[in-house]
């Protein structure tokens, strides 16, 4: 057996799939995490200048660019990026305006006089944290910025690091052309608890998106509640289930694609043909040697790559759903079928001519999705996440708010809460005449 056989072996998986728990950040990068967010709760900009250089290198005179600086930034940037910027944003908007289109405001009357209502209001103030380190993710500026100006975000606060002391001036036009209020070249932990807290020169926002790394993944998670955020992410992970049909070396093209983003990105293959399995695995096998990113897809399929082999496509929509995998390729005779079967998964891909890099750069839905099993739970980022969807009510008709206050005091003392009883009471007496309960000597004063 040669030793592309043997790996190839020791990959393909055909007992049941034991699908681990998610773990959470480490201890190490939660205590400094918790100490950088503790210090600039105490020393304000000071505290984000000094984390700024020791993490990035990057003390400039401002963190955030003034209207001449974006200018100058984007003049520099070639037309046919800014063209392309222009398109997939074009893209992005046009999605993220059917959503809202779908999300209704609606009043009803419910009784006489009584009316029940929702509204759709955007948050106040957005902190858009597009992430750059190993790669400048530009596409992350449309994904958020566009998609919360179309829900009506009026204040977009985006920031990103410069990558090695250079200002990413491709991310910088993508925020600009999105539609951010302010940009900020400041990144991690710094830029996150600025947005979420506020300094003497940065007004906080009220919720904060975008994927970043373990660092900034942890400093979201450590300031939920006080802000909010869009959601927990952690590695990128592509799923792909296929059949004997399915192109082996588009297969393994695509399981790569997506392992790239770093050594602990899930590449997984659900497939129902042994002989599939085994070429995809040798395509792999040839392909990542020569690939410049083969330092983060090679770790990552090697640590967290699998190929398990199933009896049947709903075996292996059954397998794939107990993943909860951030993005879902299927690659079947009848593609369609998993809009019905599958129920767990950040987006669904459906067949040979999509691939998980257009969602990630070009298609128009949104790339910020639910990884490490959240699938399960939540959906991915979209218009709706930058709206609070409220309530309201008003009881015009004084008979409705009289029977009205006669069920609320039945109901309230059944749950002791005697105060709640004494609101319908008053509303039973005034208008519907009935007597109190409970003494009050002053209620007709």
């Amino acid at each position: 057996m040669s030793e592309t056989q043997a790996l190839a072996t020791s990959k393909l998986l055909k007992e049941p799939a034991v699908v681990s728990t998610p773990r959470s950040g480490s201890p190490e990068v939660r205590k400094i995490v918790e100490d950088v967010i503790a210090d600039i709760r105490v020393r304000g900009d000071a505290a984000v200048r000094e984390y700024s250089e020791k993490f990035d290198h990057w003390t400039p005179e401002s963190f955030r660019l003034s209207p001449e600086q974006v200018e100058e930034i984007v003049a520099r940037v070639p037309q046919q990026v800014i063209d392309d910027i222009k398109f997939v944003q074009s893209q992005v908007r046009a999605m993220a305006q059917k959503q809202l289109e779908s999300l209704t405001e609606f009043e009803i009357e419910t009784l006489p006089g009584v009316f029940l209502g929702q509204k759709n209001i955007p948050i106040t103030a957005l902190g858009a944290y597009i992430p750059g380190g190993k790669y400048p993710l530009l596409a992350s500026a449309h994904m958020i910025i566009v998609t919360a100006k179309v829900a009506g975000v009026k204040r977009v606060m985006a920031a990103t690091p410069p990558i090695k002391g250079e200002i990413p001036e491709a991310t910088i036009a993508a925020m600009h052309l999105a539609g951010a209020d302010e940009i900020y070249l400041l990144g991690g932990v710094q830029a996150v608890a600025a947005m979420a807290i506020g300094t003497e020169t940065v007004a906080p926002v009220s919720l904060i998106a975008g994927p970043g790394n373990a660092f900034v993944a942890e400093a979201k998670r450590q300031l939920f509640g006080e802000v909010g955020i869009d959601l927990f992410a952690g590695p990128t992970e592509i799923l792909i289930v296929a059949d004997e049909k399915a192109d082996p070396f588009i297969v393994a093209v695509d399981l790569l694609s997506q392992a790239e983003h770093g050594p602990e990105s899930p590449a997984i293959l659900i497939t129902t043909s042994e002989s599939l399995g085994f070429k995809v695995i040798e395509h792999i096998e040839r392909i990542l040697p020569g690939m410049p990113t083969k330092d983060f897809a090679g770790p990552a399929w090697r640590d967290f790559g699998a190929v398990h082999v199933v009896p049947t496509l709903d075996d292996a929509y059954a397998l794939a759903d107990a993943y909860a995998s951030e993005h879902v390729q299927i690659l079947t005779e009848n593609p369609r079928e998993a809009l019905e079967k599958m129920h767990h998964y950040g987006a669904l891909f459906l067949g040979e001519g999509t691939c998980v890099s257009y969602g990630d750069k070009v298609i128009g839905t949104n790339h910020v999705l639910p990884t490490k099993g959240a699938a399960r739970y939540t959906g991915g980022l979209w218009v709706g996440k930058f709206l609070r969807t409220v309530t309201y009510q008003e009881v015009k008709d004084t008979k409705s708010s009289a029977m009205l206050g006669e069920i609320c005091g039945r109901a309230s003392r059944v749950e002791r809460f005697e105060g709640h009883a004494r609101s319908g009471d008053v509303r039973a007496a005034k208008y519907g005449g009935n007597d109190l309960p409970w003494d009050d000597h002053n209620f007709n004063a």
